[in-house]
């Protein structure tokens, strides 16, 4: 499965939830438009059967299931491929482990020099931020909207943008050079479908 070019990307919200709430919740956000999801989830011991169902869910609307952080959870449940960060190993490694057809991002935080390596060692998406503050990951360093200006310039892969963004604001980092906006709260954290088509009417109105 391809890595889409331009869309809500979508992060499971995942403290204080149970698995049948995750699901219902992940496949509300994909009927709301989301066109990618990713399975983020620092704490379960459930992971692997979650990761599955959700796999499972992501294809059956024929969208992609990225596992955050983890290669062998993602070799596991056979998704489509996973999204590293600066300590989750290299993406010769992922690729290795997960084929060719997998899909790998990679986190570049604010630094376009990242993520012309990354795109330079095959890397399928580069993902930018903190550009607002974000409940999710309250000590990320922040990132400047120029960023995206300057990726845009100088890179051919997809750009995601990341932290804090809501449909007040996200508009000016579609505008800057961002493909797809990734979000947790902005989408789980009440009415999930009706939040995810509030995204999507950026990127309409995106020109």
């Amino acid at each position: 499965m391809k890595f889409p070019t331009h869309g809500l990307y979508a992060i499971t919200q995942t403290e204080h939830k149970s698995t049948d709430t995750i699901i219902a919740e992940v496949e509300q956000v994909i009927l709301g438009g989301a066109v990618v999801i990713q399975y983020r989830n620092k704490q379960s011991q459930n992971a692997p059967l979650l990761a599955g169902e959700l796999v499972n869910v992501c294809h059956h609307y024929q969208i992609p299931l990225i596992i955050n952080d983890d290669v062998e959870l993602a070799v596991q449940v056979a998704a489509d491929g996973v999204h590293l960060g600066k300590d989750d190993g290299s993406i010769a490694q992922a690729r290795q482990r997960l084929g060719k057809n997998a899909i790998i991002g990679v986190s570049c935080y604010n630094s376009v020099e990242k993520a012309l390596e990354a795109q330079e060692q095959g890397a399928d998406y580069v993902a930018f931020g903190r550009f607002f503050p974000s409940s999710s990951k309250p000590l990320a360093a922040p990132a400047e909207i120029d960023t995206l200006y300057e990726a845009k310039r100088r890179l051919t892969i997809p750009i995601v943008a990341i932290g804090g963004i809501l449909p007040e604001n996200g508009l000016a980092l579609l505008n800057a050079g961002a493909d797809l906006l990734a979000v947790i709260g902005g989408v789980f954290t009440a009415q999930p479908e009706q939040s995810a088509r509030a995204y999507q009417v950026l990127f309409e109105n995106h020109v």
